[in-house]
């Protein structure tokens, strides 16, 4: 499920993780993209987290949602469920989606529409389309796995690496290629670009904020904006906290009708 940082929060996040900088360079990219992957998607066994977005349209218009993330890894690098609860506005309030995260075929995605008491299936073509009205794709909401790009080290600087990802199945997506730039001192992506068929960057996605969370460098402010036809969508993350021991219940199909209030409550 796995955004915005730049300027000072790039400066003052290299000074804070300084000391856990690798002490060499890595140029071996799978070995990036693994700890990259790792860092955004797996910290912890398990999390909680209150979400924040806001939406600007290209006028300048807002828009508000809020809502709740679960995660929980099945395995460390590997199969994860994800489990997202709408609180706000009303016209969204009790509206869930789920996924179920795959690293060796598509992921599963429901998505329960209360008003209409529909459950939807989100199919792998509909990954790369707007969440909820915003300019988040449901794939940036768990991640997109890696084994479907190839990545090419493009250049190493003090503070980053900076790679270029190709799809393997150049139809199955609307991009020709990303470009990712990763903080070596926290392997967190701090921002990645989404270019056309004419390598003109039109998605930008962004990590605006880090902190510490529980020893975990962890994403608190992300962006996604939309550089050819304007607009952007901020994410804030709230009361989050790593392993509090989901089980596997608030992932069943049950819980999508009856929310597991219990653990969407804050953490005392």
């Amino acid at each position: 499920m796995r955004t915005s940082m730049y300027a000072l929060s790039l400066f003052f996040t290299g000074a804070l993780w300084a000391g856990t900088a690798l002490a060499a360079d890595l140029t071996d990219v799978d070995q990036i993209v693994d700890q990259a992957n790792h860092a955004a998607y797996y910290q912890g066994e398990d999390g909680r987290s209150e979400v924040r977005m806001v939406i600007r349209d290209d006028q300048g218009r807002e828009q508000l949602r809020q809502f709740t993330i679960l995660r929980k890894d099945l395995a460390d690098g590997g199969d994860q469920n994800f489990y997202v609860a709408f609180s706000r506005p009303a016209d969204v309030r009790n509206t869930v989606f789920m996924v179920a995260k795959h690293v060796d075929r598509d992921d599963d995605r429901w998505l329960y529409l209360p008003g209409l008491d529909l459950v939807k299936r989100i199919s792998a073509g509909d990954k790369r389309t707007s969440f909820v009205g915003s300019h988040f794709f449901y794939e940036d909401v768990s991640g997109r796995n890696p084994a479907e790009d190839r990545f090419e080290l493009m250049e190493t600087t003090a503070e980053q690496y900076h790679l270029k990802a190709t799809p393997k199945d150049p139809q199955s997506v609307e991009f020709s290629q990303y470009q990712l730039w990763i903080d070596k001192a926290t392997m967190l992506p701090v921002r990645i670009d989404y270019f056309d068929s004419g390598a003109e960057p039109y998605r930008r996605v962004e990590a605006l904020e880090i902190q510490d969370i529980q020893g975990f460098p962890t994403v608190v402010t992300s962006r996604v904006s939309d550089l050819r036809g304007g607009g952007a969508t901020t994410m804030e993350f709230g009361f989050m906290k790593y392993d509090i021991g989901l089980p596997d219940e608030v992932f069943s199909e049950r819980s999508l009708r009856t929310l597991p209030r219990d653990w969407l409550r804050r953490p005392q």
